[in-house]
């Protein structure tokens, strides 16, 4: 199916989201719909649109956006992450939907990925307007997965940076900036691991740019953030996980343990490779299966 892309501005509270909104053409009447987001320090132009094309194809009205102080949507501090001002503005999203004319408000699914997987699974649990979610390789917990990043004997020096950019905060300063990726040690960065590395600093086309730049206290408020203990709540709207077997970023073991505790309707889709695998060489997997999911539950 054809469709068409548009640029949208969607209001929220202190800042306008930008997004995306694909349209299929020639459909009578209104349509079923998904909305979605991108990952950590991420902007929807570096591999959202893939899933929104595949989604538009299928028939659905999409609308993809950019989290609040990154890529086309406003806000300041820019590059700062806070994980329950993400999910505000993605409730305002999905009312944006709503009001759409060409979207059937009865049939709106949501999809969200790493970070925004987590946030799939908060807003699954606690807006019944959603018919269907989609979690791929999300975040579980924020706490565990910082422990397994930094070794015990690391912790207190990253503790005490977080601390002196809090006092600096009180004494009128920004709040400090690292690098998301960097593979030079004498770079203050959060990731290093040459597979983040080597996705986020790919190249993609777009006019808005992305900064390889994050607030340090994104750090602090994503080691905070337990998505996972939503899980169990998403029941009745029905969820699918999308699980690489090798995951690293978002582990797949915390990832299974909690799937074992959703509710039915639930399904998983384990597939092959890392984190970024459904966006490279496994998007053929990703997609479909997310795709079948909203054919079952919105259609």
């Amino acid at each position: 199916m054809t469709f068409t892309r548009s640029d949208v501005e969607i209001p929220a509270e202190g800042a306008t989201l930008g997004g995306w909104l694909f349209v299929p053409e020639g459909a009578e009447g209104p349509l079923p719909a998904v909305t979605m987001t991108i990952e950590l320090g991420g902007i929807k132009d570096q591999g959202l649109e893939p899933f929104a094309r595949a989604f538009a194809e299928a028939g659905y009205v999409v609308l993809a956006h950019d989290h609040r102080t990154f890529g086309s949507s406003s806000g300041t501090p820019r590059h700062d992450v806070h994980p329950w001002q993400q999910i505000a503005d993605w409730r305002r999203a999905i009312s944006y939907l709503e009001s759409r004319p060409e979207v059937d408000e009865r049939r709106i699914g949501l999809w969200g990925t790493s970070f925004a997987g987590g946030h799939a699974l908060v807003l699954g649990a606690t807006d019944r307007r959603l018919r269907a979610v989609v979690a791929q390789v999300p975040m579980i917990s924020g706490l565990r997965i910082g422990q397994r990043r930094a070794l015990p004997e690391h912790q207190a020096a990253i503790d005490r940076r977080y601390d002196e950019d809090e006092r600096a905060q009180l004494r009128g300063s920004a709040p400090a900036t690292v690098a998301l990726v960097s593979k030079d040690p004498g770079v203050p960065a959060l990731y290093r691991d040459p597979e983040v590395v080597d996705f986020y600093l790919r190249p993609y086309d777009s006019d808005v740019e992305w900064e390889n730049r994050l607030t340090l206290r994104s750090s602090r408020n994503s080691r905070m953030y337990e998505p996972g203990v939503y899980i169990d709540t998403v029941s009745p709207t029905p969820l699918l996980m999308i699980v690489g077997t090798h995951d690293t970023m978002t582990p797949t073991d915390m990832a299974l343990a909690a799937y074992e505790r959703a509710l039915e309707p639930k399904r998983l889709e384990l597939i092959r490779g890392g984190h970024f695998s459904p966006y490279l060489e496994e998007f053929g997997a990703a997609s479909a299966a997310a795709t079948e999911w909203f054919g079952r539950h919105l259609s």
